[in-house]
């Protein structure tokens, strides 16, 4: 049996992005929300080589999603208990920071990656960063494509599947970042 569980860094980060996220956005819904979240990590690769939150994401239909954070944000959530309550408007999942954004866990690096990613992404939709997200040749496109699951997908013939998405991609053309991320994979 195969699973993946997030470490005590991993949750705090994502529960206090998250409020960062809703306090600089507003309101914020769980697709928006989980946008964001690959969108940080996706950035913060790119840019250094160094995620930001190491999650695992699957390539789904609304993908790439982590899904432990997706199955937090659409039942009762556990995970993200201390940080946010979802409340639903009008048959959207709204979430909501029940405590205030602790910096404790980010460097300025850090924070200025979310304040980027609030400038930059904050008043797109859901819809806009799902497409972002699924642009050509973008590591959520390509792990679908190599696979033979893109065309799956977009009919909506399946809406899931059990494949990662290989985040080390997006630099596989910078030798120094390839080594940074792979120290940091071993070393967490």
């Amino acid at each position: 049996m195969s699973y993946i569980r997030l470490s005590e860094n991993q949750i705090v980060k994502v529960g206090n992005s998250i409020i960062y996220l809703s306090e600089k956005i507003g309101e914020l819904s769980k697709t928006k929300a989980l946008k964001l979240i690959y969108i940080l990590d996706e950035l913060s690769i790119k840019k250094s080589g160094i995620p930001f939150f190491n999650l695992k994401y699957k390539v789904w239909k609304f993908g790439p999603v982590s899904e432990e954070i997706f199955i937090d944000l659409s039942s009762e959530t556990t995970l993200l208990k201390d940080y946010i309550e979802r409340t639903s408007e009008e048959g959207v999942t709204v979430i909501k920071p029940i405590i205030d954004f602790n910096y404790d866990e980010f460097s300025d690096n850090d924070i200025d990656l979310l304040d980027f990613v609030v400038e930059k992404f904050g008043d797109k939709s859901a819809k806009d960063l799902v497409y972002y997200t699924h642009r050509k040749n973008s590591p959520w496109h390509n792990t679908a494509k190599e696979n033979s699951v893109l065309e799956l997908l977009e009919k909506e013939e399946i809406n899931n599947t059990e494949l990662l998405i290989d985040m080390g991609a997006l630099i596989n053309h910078d030798e120094r970042k390839k080594v940074i991320y792979s120290d940091y994979l071993e070393a967490n």
